[in-house]
């Protein structure tokens, strides 16, 4: 039976290190788009650097225990990817956002893991010491799943799921599902039980999209204007008065599809032009008459 557990664990493990590696890439598109308009725009370095604290913390913990090689594995390429997200970020981010990043990151690691390495290597030994390495996993674990949760806030708020990347929600809720059952069947519950939160969390940022992608699609529509059936028709017949331009044209459209009425109206539009100084300020009265027909 430990067998049959340790063969499942193991399969479990090794699904969880390639979903787990989709999902520290499935930021690329965010960062390629970063990179495209040389601005972090709306986006928060929070997840990230909370990503790359959590990923040391597990191979600290990794280092305690024995058959752990999968966590060391997969940590060890999330450190490596986080910090390059982090230092891109860093590059392309307004001055505010930069400091904000760097307070973080120093806070996180002289006064969040240097902190915890001295004191669990000093103060606590052996089976203790894992004990209290892994509470502290489990809770930054849960500080991983729970920070896509101000992304969250902003696709509410604002209704838009611009910033919310559908395929990170769900790889990791994929990845959850893994590491959940590579935790319960290790009997390590420190691994298995963030994963929980990891899987509503995903669930919630999956149902969002749908709610709110459907919505921009629907306003998008709204604000398309009625096509047009017929053609404009602009009569002139002065030399002298100046030719519109075909920005002039679409704006003129555009005043018509503005004003409701049920089937043919007529825009008659008189512009008054002064001629240039060769028609020696002659002014010129002109009407333009439009015929629309809304669809």
């Amino acid at each position: 039976m430990a067998d049959f557990s340790g063969h499942w664990a193991f399969t479990f493990g090794v699904l969880g290190n390639i979903v787990s590696f989709f999902v520290l890439l499935s930021p690329l598109p965010i960062f390629y788009k970063i990179y495209k308009k040389k601005s972090t725009e709306d986006y928060q370095s929070i997840p990230y650097v909370v990503a790359l604290f959590s990923a040391m913390l597990w191979i600290y913990y990794a280092f305690l225990k024995s058959n752990t090689t999968l966590l060391i594995t997969i940590n060890s390429f999330g450190c490596f990817i986080e910090t390059i997200y982090v230092g891109f970020y860093l590059f392309y981010a307004p001055k505010k956002a930069r400091v904000q990043t760097v307070k973080l990151l120093l806070l996180s690691i002289f006064g969040g893991f240097g902190p915890i390495v001295l004191v669990t290597q000093f103060l606590s030994k052996g089976v203790v010491r894992v004990q209290v390495v892994g509470w502290i996993c489990l809770v930054f674990s849960l500080s991983v799943f729970v920070s896509p949760l101000c992304i969250v806030r902003q696709v509410i708020k604002t209704k838009s799921v611009e910033y919310m990347p559908f395929f990170l929600s769900v790889f990791l809720t994929l990845s959850a599902v893994m590491w959940f059952f590579y935790g319960l069947l290790l009997k390590d519950f420190n691994i298995a039980i963030p994963n929980v939160l990891g899987f509503i969390v995903g669930i919630l940022q999956m149902v969002l999209y749908v709610i709110y992608n459907k919505k921009e699609e629907v306003i998008v529509k709204e604000q398309k204007f009625p096509e047009l059936q017929n053609h404009v028709i602009i009569l002139h017949n002065d030399k002298n008065f100046p030719e519109l331009t075909e920005e002039q044209i679409i704006d003129i459209v555009k005043l018509g599809s503005l004003i409701s009425c049920t089937e043919k109206f007529n825009v008659v539009s008189y512009l008054h032009e002064n001629v240039a100084e060769t028609a020696k300020g002659h002014k010129k009265l002109q009407a333009v008459e439009i015929n629309l027909r809304l669809s």
